[in-house]
């Protein structure tokens, strides 16, 4: 009978775990995380003349994922009052109570010490450095200093979210090129319009958090307007891998196509917006950025 009685209590332990489990998981922001190793991944691939080291490959992004992670941690804990206070982040596991600050300040060192180690030891200095230096922009620079301080702070604290292509660079060679730098321009071009299409569809959430996000601060017209105009220097941004001999013409039609769309959904939020236009844009976007870099990738290798 004792046996019977402790499988409920087996089952809840399981249970437990795989809820704690799923908050740690959430706490380092997965599909965040995907994009930047996706786009550090390509800048590997672009980094070697022909097929990269696939194992140096497969650490350089463990440890890149890992870090990245962990500045989306700290994130978690630096804005867990600001995101008990907004519709979109309210659920998230500090808010909603499912994990402690100190248990995500914990995993979060941890995760970051180990992915630093992994990349010092089993890929390059160079990288590991700079893969710090982006957590310590994006938690640090950015989530405490500019989100609160400037309606500019995405456009500052950009840097830190484009380093992947440059992170992946180095992994290769052990230095920092001007494709890689190239990469990340239209990473850092490419964030303002993605980011404050989002931030028009929950402005009210941003006004409620007090945060001085673009369309609190100067409204939703004159955000729509730099949506629109940032999406047209992208445009140009994006064709300076074609016109420095980067890529060719498979790059230069796909990026053409990708951009001309991106250029059409802003143009739609400025001048005939409806209730879900800026969440469509800043979907748009993320396919955007993925669809252009595996673009770069195959153009590449044809």
């Amino acid at each position: 009978m004792d046996g019977y009685k402790r499988i409920p209590t087996v089952a809840a332990s399981v249970g437990e775990a795989l809820t704690l489990g799923r908050a740690f998981w959430q706490l380092t922001k997965p599909r965040v995380v995907a994009l930047l190793v996706l786009t550090a991944w390509v800048g590997m691939m672009l980094a070697s003349a022909g097929l990269p080291d696939l194992a140096l490959m497969a650490l350089a992004s463990l440890g890149i994922a890992m870090v990245s992670g962990a500045a989306a941690a700290f994130n978690h804990v630096l804005d867990q009052k600001i995101d008990a206070r907004m519709a979109r982040t309210r659920m998230r596991p500090l808010p909603a109570g499912r994990l402690s600050s100190v248990q995500a300040v914990s995993f979060a060192f941890a995760l970051a010490g180990a992915g630093f180690a992994l990349l010092l030891v089993a890929v390059n200095a160079l990288t590991a450095w700079l893969t710090l230096a982006g957590l310590f922009g994006y938690a640090v620079v950015y989530t405490v200093f500019l989100k609160r301080a400037t309606p500019q702070n995405i456009v500052i604290g950009g840097v830190a979210g484009a380093l992947p292509p440059v992170l992946g660079w180095t992994a290769m060679t052990g230095s920092v090129g001007a494709e890689a730098l190239l990469l990340m321009m239209i990473i850092f071009t490419w964030t303002p319009p993605h980011f404050w299409a989002l931030a028009i569809h929950r402005v009210e959430d941003y006004r409620r958090a007090g945060l001085p996000m673009l369309p609190v601060t100067h409204g939703i017209a004159f955000t729509r307007t730099l949506v629109l105009l940032y999406t047209v220097l992208l445009l140009a941004v994006c064709l300076l891998p074609y016109l420095v001999g980067m890529s060719g013409l498979f790059y230069l039609v796909g990026s053409l196509v990708l951009n001309l769309q991106f250029l059409r959904h802003a143009w739609r939020l400025k001048f005939a917006p409806h209730a879900d236009t800026a969440i469509r844009t800043f979907r748009f976007s993320i396919t955007h950025l993925m669809l252009l870099f595996l673009v770069l990738l195959a153009d590449h290798y044809l």
